[in-house]
């Protein structure tokens, strides 16, 4: 293993008003991973928390889901569609900030698609576990996160981690 700290942070955002989504780009292609670590609320509702690689809007993401809320359990499996998900719907909420982490595999390699692993916790919502594939070989550059509905809520933070090859 590599000495020293393994995630380097490249970018950390605290919302000071309600935003629509919010972006990262121009991210550098020297890590082996890419780790999103975010607490997010909505302004309204409960809805699922989006994102898209490289503005692609293309049908090239697949998705498949797993959730709990302690009484209930499911899954799903999505195709073609034009956005992948951090979080399956009730998650977040506009009373709880919900945790998410999201880890971009090898998101520089430009030979293979590229598999996105989320988990997700919200105490309004329950958790779920989802794993996405952006069918596209291109060296993701840009990621950006926005609700399914509503906005993203005043201080909801986003921290996006470059992961050090070991």
């Amino acid at each position: 293993m590599a000495a020293g700290s393994t995630y380097t942070p490249i970018a950390t955002t605290t919302l000071g008003s309600n935003q629509n989504e919010i972006s990262f780009s121009s991210i550098s292609g020297s890590y082996t991973d890419l780790v999103l670590i975010s607490s997010v609320k909505v302004t309204v509702g409960a809805t699922g928390l989006r994102f898209r690689i490289n503005d692609d809007t293309g049908s090239n993401y697949s998705e498949t889901t797993i959730q709990g809320t302690g009484s209930a359990a499911g899954s799903d499996r999505f195709s073609s569609q034009s956005f992948a998900r951090i979080a399956f719907y009730g998650y977040p909420d506009q009373n709880n900030f919900g945790a998410y982490i999201t880890q971009f595999q090898n998101y520089s390699n430009t030979t293979t698609y590229k598999t996105i692993l989320g988990r997700a916790n919200s105490s309004g919502g329950g958790v779920c576990a989802l794993v996405n594939l952006w069918r596209s070989t291109s060296a993701i550059n840009k990621i950006t996160v926005y609700p399914e509905s509503n906005q993203l809520a005043t201080g909801s933070t986003f921290t996006l981690y470059g992961i050090a090859s070991a």
